[in-house]
């Protein structure tokens, strides 16, 4: 008190009193003191236990392969339901026929489609080989035609030869013929002087005028004869030409029908290509009628009803769930703790509907968890504004999870960091700081993921 009032204040001196000396003496009272003292030990005792920091997440139950997860069946073409083979809940086979549908596209209602034209693929076959055979003998015939004119080249030129060798000989006998005629001249000159001077009759030199007449007749017709033997050479040179003209238009015809022949080889084994290609397509079409399953596993749900509904490609047909999967947990963490879990770390997780005891501090003392190790970490911010992680068993035989979890049943998990004292555990919370940050041994860690 301040004493601010003039009155007198009196202290009172419990010892004065013997009602408060015994009831300050009472025993209750030192053992109340003494438990809370304990407590106050105990609690303070308790600061230095360890913790092990870790980092919660809340997902579901999922499988480890994209494989091994509940898939939609779709069917390839537009069809006509016809008839079902399995009812929801039914397990099936990879290949069981799940669904079988009709055509209704009007290019593909014929029924003998595959037949008609795989036999317009064999006419197309033959006629290639048709044409392969007019090519083979467009060849011969260039071959004989090209050997022909050789024969015709070279008898022309032997007519050559022997057009050069008479003109030669018509020429030495019009020299001859010269020869004689000027023989025939100087024996008239001759006998025509002897005559005038008495010494020779009159009718020698007529028999040498005769005789020169006759020579000048026979030295033009010689003249002639070598005149028609250069006409004769001339002649030969043009027909080597006609020859060379002559089969050179021939052999080219043959080349061009052989290019056009070769061309529409060409055009039908394209055609040939394309009808195989159209074969194949509708033979691989008849077979996707019937939709089938493309892994074993359980028909979850049917997603088309009834019959007699016409469906477009693609459209989804049944779910199914695989038979056998590798279990694995989807969990998610806030964005400040996603620098703080690795591959390989440590999880420890529990499932709904599973009866545990949780320590988030001490996972020696909970119960009710399995163990874990971070398989997979998404770099990418999911929509939930926190990152997705992918959780697999540890492989700890003692602590296997249960065979009876169920694909998207809710999972919790506490991924286990460093371990301190509580009271370190105190003071970074209340202070807000994050979890103590440390690094794997990146040798251990990648020696784990080679084997």
């Amino acid at each position: 008190m301040l004493n601010i009032s003039k009155d007198n204040h009196v202290l009172i001196t419990p010892g004065k009193y013997a009602s408060i000396t015994s009831v300050a003496r009472r025993p209750h009272y030192k053992i109340l003191n003494r438990v809370i003292v304990g407590f106050l030990l105990f609690g303070v005792a308790c600061l230095f236990l360890p913790w092990t920091q870790n980092i919660s997440g809340s997902g579901s139950v999922t499988t480890l392969k994209p494989d091994q997860r509940p898939q939609t069946v779709h069917n390839a073409i537009a069809g006509r339901v016809e008839k079902w083979f399995v009812k929801e809940g039914d397990f099936v086979k990879k290949g069981d026929t799940i669904l079988f549908i009709s055509e209704t596209k009007e290019d593909y209602l014929d029924p003998n489609l595959v037949g008609n034209t795989k036999e317009q693929v064999d006419a197309k076959k033959l006629a290639v080989e048709s044409y392969g055979d007019k090519v083979t003998s467009l060849n011969d015939q260039a071959t004989s035609l090209n050997a022909e004119r050789e024969l015709k080249l070279q008898q022309a030129q032997n007519k050559i030869k022997q057009a050069l060798l008479k003109i030669k000989s018509d020429s030495m006998d019009l020299e001859a013929v010269k020869t004689q005629l000027r023989i025939a001249q100087t024996q008239f000159n001759r006998s025509t002087a002897l005559n005038k001077e008495g010494l020779k009759p009159m009718t020698d030199v007529e028999q040498k005028r005769l005789k020169l007449q006759e020579s000048e007749a026979y030295i033009i017709t010689q003249q002639n004869k070598f005149l028609s033997s250069k006409n004769e050479l001339i002649n030969a040179k043009v027909e080597i030409n006609r020859i060379k003209a002559e089969y050179s238009e021939k052999i080219s015809k043959s080349r061009s029908d052989k290019f056009t022949a070769l061309s529409t080889q060409y055009d039908t084994e394209a055609q040939v290509n394309k009808l195989e290609n159209q074969y194949a397509n509708y033979s691989i079409r008849n077979g996707m009628y019937y939709i089938t399953a493309p892994q074993s596993g359980y028909v979850n749900r049917a997603l088309l009803t009834g019959l007699g509904e016409t469906i477009k490609e693609g459209t989804p047909i049944v779910s199914i769930m695989p038979a056998t999967y590798d279990i694995a947990v989807e969990t998610y963490v806030d964005p400040i703790d996603l620098p703080l879990v690795h591959r390989g770390a440590d999880v420890r997780v529990w499932f709904d509907g599973w009866p545990r005891i949780v320590f988030s501090g001490w996972p020696g003392l909970s119960y009710g968890t399995f163990g874990g190790k971070i398989v997979a970490i998404e770099n990418f911010i999911s929509p939930n504004g926190k990152y997705r992680v992918l959780i697999a068993p540890d492989g700890n035989k003692e602590e296997k999870w249960p065979k009876e979890l169920s694909i998207g049943a809710g999972a919790q998990s506490i991924a286990l960091l460093e371990t301190v004292s509580v009271w370190y555990e105190i003071w970074r919370n209340l202070n807000g700081f994050p979890p103590n940050y440390y690094k794997t041994d990146e040798k251990a860690t990648n020696g784990k993921e080679k084997k």
